[in-house]
């Protein structure tokens, strides 16, 4: 059964109450502005080789392989989605290439690690970007070896979030039941799959300062039923709710 949402507005720092996830034995979490702020702005980087490696991929100057790379964002919903479809690409090279980034701005999270440590069950991230991104970004954070699994664009077939598809093919590679599993994400309309398939929702809304284009998207579609719970702030969320849920695996 899924527990009543609580309205942004009116989002408590503290989780809701924890039978709401009682019930919980796989613990799914995005990575990039969900375990660390989007104040660190690491997209920027991405954002920036990814017109790059269009430029040299299509031959094209920077204007138009800025126009290339968001036109197809818009109409295939990822840019390296335009670039497989249209163009043929393989995506390896893109995934190695735009996820080469300095992620020094993230700042290391043992707290973060330790919240998430405790939660009994299965710790897993599901990121629209590539394992090797989501392995620095985690040895960066300090936390690396508190999940259990990592899956990414590759595991979806290279179809994204928010697509249903992307969901399903996570739930068959790792084989966890979603009517038992919470989903922590920082973009709302994300969880209209999770919602659907059976899982608890946790929208972890980002707060100030943060890239403005970060902030529009990741309130998109945030007052619907999809959204179960809210929080500004994951570590306290889960700090608060282990104890009893850990009580009740026992």
């Amino acid at each position: 059964m899924i527990e009543p949402r609580i309205p942004p507005s009116s989002a408590p720092r503290a989780p809701a109450p924890a039978a709401d996830f009682s019930h919980i034995e796989t613990w799914v979490f995005d990575l990039d502005n969900t375990l660390y702020p989007p104040a660190c702005d690491l997209f920027a980087q991405v954002d920036q080789r990814m017109t790059a490696f269009i430029g040299d991929f299509l031959g094209v100057d920077a204007q138009e392989a800025r126009r290339i790379q968001k036109d197809f964002y818009v109409e295939h919903g990822t840019t390296l989605s335009g670039l497989m479809k249209v163009h043929g690409l393989e995506p390896a090279a893109f995934l190695q290439f735009v996820h080469d980034i300095d992620v020094s701005a993230v700042a290391p999270d043992a707290a973060l690690g330790t919240a998430i440590g405790r939660l009994p069950g299965r710790k897993l991230i599901f990121t629209n970007g590539s394992t090797a991104h989501a392995e620095n970004v985690v040895r960066q954070l300090g936390i690396a070896d508190v999940f259990d699994g990592i899956y990414d664009i590759v595991t979806a077939r290279y179809e994204p979030k928010p697509r249903r598809g992307a969901y399903e093919r996570l739930i068959e590679a790792s084989g966890f039941d979603p009517a038992s599993a919470a989903m922590f994400e920082d973009i709302a309309r994300n969880l209209e799959a999770p919602h659907a398939l059976g899982m608890t929702t946790v929208w972890v809304r980002p707060g100030a300062p943060g890239p403005e284009r970060h902030q529009q998207i990741s309130h998109e579609g945030a007052d619907g039923d999809h959204v179960h719970h809210v929080t500004d702030d994951l570590r306290g969320f889960l700090e608060a709710l282990t104890p009893a849920v850990s009580a009740a695996a026992k």
